[in-house]
């Protein structure tokens, strides 16, 4: 029994005995995270020149938000982040009042050490050498300490990048929790991690059982049940494309794919998610969002004015479903891993 907990693993086949869940009765429990890097052209590879990280004095913008719900989000941040004072002053501002909590997040291509090809493969940085993606997140982490007093134990992978040495990573520099997984999305074609199998719901994971992981929530949506996912896949294959099948099915609710998100997904859509995993027994979600999107033209989701507040709506609107109709309460990663670990409500 102690070999097989031994061998409980963040990415691959995650056996039923890794799963933490909550009773039917628990309250739903939200996580907020923000991807919180540089500011880049999403349409262009990437870029080591690509470091402006101004939009973080606006960071505010999302945050009152967040203190009207009395949330205490998770920002990971990334090396330009962590380095720079337009990125970690504001940070600490809020950190210092006890508002938020700070994790580690790599973008391999602006994180040193520069030791690899900048290119789409190694843009996931569980694709470089054990060494090299253990170095830059060491370095990344030493930076947080200097900014925030502490290394972060909360981790999520840029471009949700995992590979098959980050858990001996994780567990050998201190990490508690895990946020880089994002079931169902498949990043294979860009030479990522493919998550279509993975669970929705928190596991752990690691050589003692001690770490955990709380997946980014996503899935299909409909009434397709176990076909979802083939027919899903044949609708955004080449003809079927063209021919906008992924609308149809929508529009006919026969499948949908959806994130957990202000980006990328409408407030309906991130309560049908929601309904739809409750109903089955999911008791964890996480919402999450880029930093840079509180300026407009800084990612593809917000462009304007009027979409930044639309943007900052979506998040008022899923917390009024959230903590009022579903019954919800907020956490953040590690109250969540203590909460699990304990396994009282």
């Amino acid at each position: 029994m102690e070999s097989a907990v031994r061998e409980l693993p963040l990415v691959g086949k995650i056996p039923a005995s890794s799963l933490a869940r909550l009773p039917a009765g628990e309250k739903p429990i939200l996580l907020v995270v923000s991807d919180t890097e540089e500011e880049f052209d999403w349409s262009k590879p990437h870029d080591r020149n690509e470091t402006a990280v101004t939009a973080m004095r606006k960071i505010d913008r999302a945050q009152r938000v967040f203190d009207e719900y009395s949330i205490k989000p998770c920002y990971v941040i990334d090396y330009p982040v962590a380095s720079q004072p337009d990125g970690y002053e504001p940070l600490q501002a809020i950190h210092g009042d006890g508002r938020c909590t700070i994790g580690a997040h790599v973008h391999p291509w602006v994180n040193p050490p520069h030791d690899e090809e900048v290119c789409r493969r190694n843009s996931f940085v569980g694709n470089l050498p054990s060494d090299l993606e253990e170095a830059k997140l060491r370095v990344l982490n030493e930076e947080i300490a200097r900014r925030f007093g502490a290394p972060a134990t909360i981790y999520k992978a840029g471009r949700y990048g995992v590979g098959p040495n980050t858990s001996r990573i994780l567990e050998k520099l201190g990490f508690d929790v895990d946020l880089s997984i994002c079931p169902p999305f498949d990043y294979s074609p860009e030479a990522g991690p493919d998550f279509r199998d993975y669970p929705t719901g928190p596991y752990w994971f690691g050589r003692d059982r001690r770490m955990l992981c709380a997946p980014s929530t996503g899935a299909l949506v409909g009434y397709l049940g176990g076909l979802m996912r083939p027919v899903y896949e044949l609708a955004n294959w080449g003809p079927f494309l063209k021919l906008k099948a992924p609308g149809i099915l929508l529009r006919l609710g026969a499948v949908e794919r959806i994130h957990l998100s202000t980006e990328g997904s409408t407030v309906k859509e991130n309560i049908r998610l929601t309904r739809w995993l409750h109903t089955r027994g999911e008791r964890v979600f996480t919402m999450s969002f880029h930093s840079p999107s509180v300026v407009p033209g800084c990612t593809p989701y917000v462009g304007s004015e009027a979409e930044l507040t639309a943007f900052l709506d979506s998040f008022r609107r899923y917390f009024d479903y959230f903590f009022g109709e579903l019954g919800g309460v907020t956490m953040t990663p590690l109250e969540l891993r203590d909460h699990l670990a304990k396994g009282t409500a």
